[in-house]
């Protein structure tokens, strides 16, 4: 695995876990760049703001899961990773979705400019 892609996942890892533990608002507050954008599964897209009020009251995830990881540099200051995540709830069914992130430096340390979530269907 690169550096790159090391540095990445490590972020990716940090946002999944501070959505666990309840400290999502100012996790995604601090890493989204000022125009930074969320596209969700159900079709809303999110401002920086708008994502951190949402987090302050969301309920936490139980626990998660990362899987086929690929990061794709776009320049010297930015690069895309996606991947399929999965998370669950305690009585939930578990949320599958494709993720990209696409990661800006600035000043040195990466931001996160756009993430976007495509449920995965399944079939009973």
């Amino acid at each position: 695995m690169t550096e790159l892609a090391e540095e990445l996942l490590r972020l990716e890892h940090d946002g999944w876990r501070s959505l666990c533990d309840g400290t999502g608002d100012r996790f995604y507050g601090s890493i989204m760049t000022d125009d930074g954008i969320m596209i969700l599964a159900h079709g809303v897209g999110m401002n920086r703001e708008d994502v951190v009020a949402s987090l302050a009251d969301a309920p936490s995830w139980t626990t998660y899961e990362l899987g086929g990881e690929r990061v794709i540099p776009l320049g010297p200051d930015s690069a895309a990773l996606s991947y399929t995540g999965r998370g669950f709830r305690d009585g939930e069914p578990p949320f599958v979705a494709l993720m990209s992130s696409v990661y800006r430096r600035e000043s040195g340390r990466w931001r996160l400019a756009l993430y976007q979530q495509t449920p995965i269907r399944h079939e009973a």
